[in-house]
Formats: structure tokens, C-alpha cells, sequence
């Protein structure tokens, strides 16, 4: 088993990582001291992985909210089937929540725990790629507005992440695919060498090779641990995880929610920061095609669907880096380099994203 530590002073928390950890008795008993537990999941996963967390927290008094799966569930509405069951069973302020799933069921299960009486503990236990890597780990919890992605949210770490590497095996390809966009992201952003590295495996990684996938899950879990332990709450550098992320909500906000995945929009995502940076004399052209050869062999779109420019314009402005107004955006100066900025026209954004979406 790997750990891989969020340092946050008092808050500080494990990430545990390794194959069948969720057969291994008295793992999250630390996290747990016998208290009230809801298990949040979906009704895809429920039936794969709910039994054994079960027996994971042994005697613990405990109780189920099985969500509707995928991505226009993340909802107000759908956070309430989760209140609704804490109400019923009476749970109060030493409650502990646990997440069983992706990053939906994560979002939304973190930002229950964050909102139930003021905030209670949570435990992550992910079981997409995507949410290994990313999503599960750094605090942020949300649902959606039918005006963007993760408009309604906070803020709140979980005490444990439990990555249990067998999950993956279940994992469509599809998904797969759109969680090495996140581990590409960090290579782009952080880390050469990692992006270097994931040019050498990509066979490996799609045929779910274990030391192949539990590397890139180990490096994206130290990158964005250190970032987050460095800037919590996004004030500075955070901000540099969101790279592609601007362009990716736009697309899964125009396309409609569930269209394309996550991981899907955000590799799309990532070739726009790239083609726009290079658009500034900012980013080398043969580096595109780098990252463009690298997507196309992990199975992952290089570029957005035919979508109204000014639609997709609008959704960018909603995007919660506008500060000011200004959209900011993570725009890249060299594979492994990456930064926060406004020094662009908007008139040459609009025009590249015209561009992008109808030439």
C-alpha cells in the first residue's frame, strides 16, 4: 500500500493507494471511532462495491443514499435524497460521510458532508480513474446549476482517501480513457518527465497494466498534493489544475451534461489552451502536436464538438476563474510549464474560438 500525504497542518490527511484494499478489516477504522456512517454510491457501483465497504466498517450503526448515476444527476435536487436520508436515520454532527464512486458521487457526497449541520467528516473512496487521480483528492465539493459546472459548492477536505486500484477493472474503457486525461494535464502543467513517460505507455495504461496505472495514480495524487498543500482554496497556484478546464466545462455545458465525459472535454480542453498559447508566442507549435499524438493514442478527443461560438463564449464567462469580468486562463509556456493569466485580447480569444468551432 502506498500513502500519499495532503499536508494541511491539524487537517492534513492519507491517500491510500494499492489493490484490494477493500478487503483489508480495520483499514478506516482510524477515520471512523464507531460513529453514525451514510455510504453514498450510485446504482452502477452499488452492486459492485457496496458489500465489501460494508465489512469495512464492521460494527459501525449505518445506512445507504444510492444515487442516479451520471453527470446531469449532480443536482440541488439529487443533494437532497442525501439530506433525506441523514434526516431519517437521525444523523447528527458526529456522523461520518463516505463516497463510494466517481467524481459525481464524490462532488456530491463531499458537499453534503460539508453542508450537513455545518460540516462533518468524509471519507473518498474512488472508483474511477478520474476521480483517483483528481477529483477525490484536494476538497473541492459541488453540484451543478443549469448556468454552469460546480457553481454550487465548498470547500471541504476529506480525513481519508482509499484508493483501491482493483475498482479499476471494472472501469469501461471510455472512462479510462477520460481519467488519463487528468494524469496528462499534470504532466503539462508540472511534471515533464511524467509527461514523458506517459508517451512510453500508452498500451500499458489502456490495457489497465496494474504498475503502469498505480504510477500515474501515485505521481497525480503527489503533484496535486503538494499544489493543494501550497494554495488550499485556490487563490494562486490551484489554479493551474484547471488547465483545459475552462474550455472543457464550455464544451460539456453546450454539448449537454453527459455527452461528452469530463475527461473527455478536458483533453479537448487542453489542445484549445495549447493551440490558443501558441496563438499568443507563448507555446511551441511542435509541442501541440506532442500532446495532440499523446490524447489520439490514450483514445481521447483533440478537438470540440460544432458548437455556436457565442454560446460557448457565454459559458466560459461562467466559469468561476472570472474574476473581474476577465476570464482567466491557465495557458501554457512549455510542456511541464503552465500559467494563470489575463494578458490576452478578448477579441482574439472570441475569434480563435470561432474559429476552433466552426472552420
Amino acid at each position: 500500500m502506498i500513502n500519499v500525504s495532503v499536508e494541511l497542518k491539524e487537517r492534513s490527511y492519507p491517500i491510500l493507494i494499492g489493490g484490494s484494499l477493500l478487503n483489508q478489516p480495520g483499514l478506516l477504522d482510524p477515520f471512523l471511532g464507531g460513529r453514525d456512517v451514510l455510504i453514498i454510491t450510485n446504482e452502477s457501483i452499488a452492486p459492485l462495491y457496496l458489500e465489501p465497504v460494508k465489512r469495512l466498517i464492521g460494527e459501525c450503526r449505518h445506512s445507504v443514499a444510492i444515487i442516479p448515476d451520471g453527470e446531469r444527476f449532480k443536482t440541488p435536487s439529487t443533494l437532497n435524497l442525501i439530506f433525506d436520508e441523514l434526516v431519517a436515520n437521525r444523523f447528527g454532527r458526529d456522523c461520518v460521510l463516505i463516497t463510494l464512486g466517481g467524481g459525481v458521487v464524490g462532488d456530491i457526497g463531499g458537499f453534503a458532508a460539508a453542508t450537513w449541520q455545518r460540516g462533518v467528516d468524509f471519507i473518498q473512496i474512488p472508483t474511477t480513474l478520474l476521480a483517483q487521480v483528481d477529483s477525490a483528492v484536494g476538497g473541492k465539493t459541488a453540484v451543478n446549476h443549469e448556468g454552469g459546472k460546480n457553481l454550487i459548492g465548498a470547500f471541504h477536505q476529506p480525513v481519508c482517501v482509499l484508493s483501491d486500484t482493483n475498482t479499476l477493472k471494472s472501469l469501461p474503457e471510455r472512462e479510462l480513457s477520460a481519467g488519463l486525461a487528468e494524469v496528462v494535464k499534470y504532466g503539462l502543467i508540472w511534471d515533464a518527465d511524467l509527461f514523458t513517460w506517459l508517451e512510453s505507455v500508452p498500451a500499458k495504461l489502456l490495457d489497465k497494466d496494474p504498475d503502469a496505472l498505480t504510477h500515474a495514480i501515485m505521481r497525480s495524487c503527489e503533484i496535486k498534493a503538494e499544489v493543494v498543500a501550497s494554495d488550499e482554496r485556490e487563490k494562486g497556484q490551484r489554479a493551474l489544475l484547471n488547465l483545459g478546464h475552462t474550455f472543457g466545462h464550455a464544451i460539456e455545458r453546450c454539448a449537454g451534461y453527459g455527452t461528452w465525459l469530463h475527461g473527455e472535454a478536458v483533453a479537448a480542453g487542453m489542445v484549445m489552451a495549447a493551440e490558443f498559447s501558441a496563438r499568443l508566442g507563448w507555446f511551441p507549435e511542435e509541442q501541440i502536436e506532442r500532446l495532440k499524438d499523446l490524447l489520439v493514442c490514450l483514445a481521447l478527443p483533440t478537438a470540440p464538438p460544432k458548437i455556436d461560438p457565442d454560446e460557448f463564449y457565454s459559458a466560459m464567462t461562467l466559469d468561476k476563474k472570472v474574476a473581474a469580468g476577465e476570464i482567466r486562463l491557465v495557458l501554457l509556456r512549455d510542456i511541464g510549464s503552465a500559467e494563470l493569466t489575463t494578458d490576452y485580447s478578448t477579441d482574439d480569444l472570441r475569434d480563435f474560438i470561432r474559429a476552433q468551432l466552426i472552420d
